[in-house]
């Protein structure tokens, strides 16, 4: 089955927490402390394949977890950093999160890219001997991974789309042309989704082209198929229009497509394109003619206008050579456009040491990206880990501040938002 749109959860892998240990040995006296420090959790990295050729495999497949890693253990002993979850996806995946950004394109064979990030592991309390701290008595809990909810959207890479209403003659055309075997019928709709071939142009150049499923007037609004396969012409920098010749009302056909075009989210209609009449084998030479003279009035200037047979193969070479000349063009045109946006603005940073303080009825919430770091790595309920959180927030001037706003002792502090936990003032 063809599936071209999940959406799926992804929860990377938890740090693993640190050990609170003392070596305990016969005949060594004050071993001290040994708790080691916790593996780090495991990402998750998308590979596009070009084995893959759609998300199938995700369909009742809704969530993806990577191994978390191991706690510390005592002697020292760091724990076991958990691997990586490498998620094959055909090429052409883009990935988005739930406020539309884009997180990955993955647009090349091997590409990788690590949609989230695994927990780094908590420090053991061996970690924190110092000259006046010699028995720690504090480890750390591993780091949450990141979870996330995404969108995969396959959106195919070709050189040509090939679009038109339902019969217009898209899929004779591409088996024409290509090694491709898409199911061909005489009724509407018989392409269910977009279908590849691979076109020889002349020996030395081909082109890959894309079958879209015919749409029909209202297919922005879900109408027939709908425009849902649209997605797979965003990539193509040169449309193929065709229009039946036996449509009475050739110029109604293009204005149907080309609205549907403009309507999609990302308007398509603004490509380069070429319109051809298709299944000219039989057809009154001065009809055909007057149809291709009420299309050249219409169509965007520049615009090639031609006429074609697949089953007899009349214009179908001049088709594929002015193809080749067009999607040359918008190549070369996007190449220009890349190399003059010269160097990337690199804009300032979070500060990740800012922090803020909100009192919402007698309670003090503090926010801010580092402290709610530390507060994570805490052990909330153990008195070393939460006096430790009190050094770090005095250090970082919180508790000054927290003063200076009134607060009084005992009353709670609450870090995060959601709360990540407590601690009295």
């Amino acid at each position: 089955m063809f599936v071209d749109s999940v959406r799926i959860k992804l929860q990377a892998g938890d740090g693993g927490d640190g050990k609170v240990s003392f070596r305990h040995e016969k005949f060594v006296d004050r071993g001290g402390p040994d708790g080691g420090d916790g593996g780090d959790g495991g990402d998750i990295v998308l590979v596009a394949s070009r084995n893959q050729d759609t998300l199938a495999s995700f369909r009742y497949q809704k969530s993806l977890k990577a191994p978390s890693g191991n706690p510390g253990f005592k002697t020292k002993k760091h724990g076991k950093t958990a691997p990586d979850l490498e998620v094959p996806v055909p090429v052409g995946t883009v990935v988005t999160n739930e406020e539309g950004e884009v997180l990955a394109d993955l647009i090349s064979d091997g590409q990788r890219a690590i949609i989230a990030r695994g927990g780094k592991g908590g420090f053991g309390n061996a970690h924190f001997i110092s000259s006046t701290r010699q028995t720690p008595r504090v480890a750390e809990k591993g780091e949450r991974g990141d979870q996330v909810e995404v969108q995969f959207e396959l959106k195919m890479i070709a050189d040509v789309g090939i679009v038109g209403l339902p019969n217009a003659g898209k899929s004779t055309f591409l088996s024409v042309v290509s090694n491709a075997k898409p199911e061909i019928a005489n009724y509407p709709f018989t392409t269910l989704h977009p279908n590849l071939g691979v076109v020889d142009v002349d020996g030395k150049t081909s082109l890959l082209l894309a079958d879209i499923p015919g749409l029909i007037e209202g297919a922005s609004k879900g109408k027939g198929l709908g425009d849902e396969f649209l997605r797979h012409a965003e990539r193509t920098p040169v449309l193929l229009h065709l229009i039946d010749t036996y449509n009475d009302d050739v110029e109604a056909a293009y204005q149907t497509i080309m609205t549907e075009l403009k309507e999609y989210r990302v308007d398509l209609s603004k490509k380069p394109q070429i319109v051809a009449l298709t299944k000219i084998e039989g057809v009154d030479k001065k009809d055909l003619s007057q149809k291709l003279k009420k299309l050249q009035k219409i169509v965007p200037k520049n615009t090639t206008v031609m006429a074609i047979s697949s089953s007899s193969g009349e214009g179908v070479t001049e088709a594929m050579r002015e193809l080749k000349a067009q999607v040359d063009k918008a190549r070369a045109k996007e190449e220009k456009k890349a190399a003059g946006k010269g160097l990337p603005v690199i804009g300032l940073r979070e500060d990740g040491d800012a922090w803020t303080i909100e009192k919402i009825d007698e309670k003090f919430i503090v926010t801010g990206r580092k402290i709610e770091k530390f507060a994570q790595r805490t052990h909330f309920g153990d008195y070393h880990a939460e006096q430790r959180l009190r050094d770090i927030m005095r250090k970082m001037g919180i508790m000054n501040q927290l003063g200076r706003q009134g607060i009084n002792p005992e009353q709670k502090i609450i870090i995060g938002k959601p709360p990540i936990g407590s601690i009295d003032y």
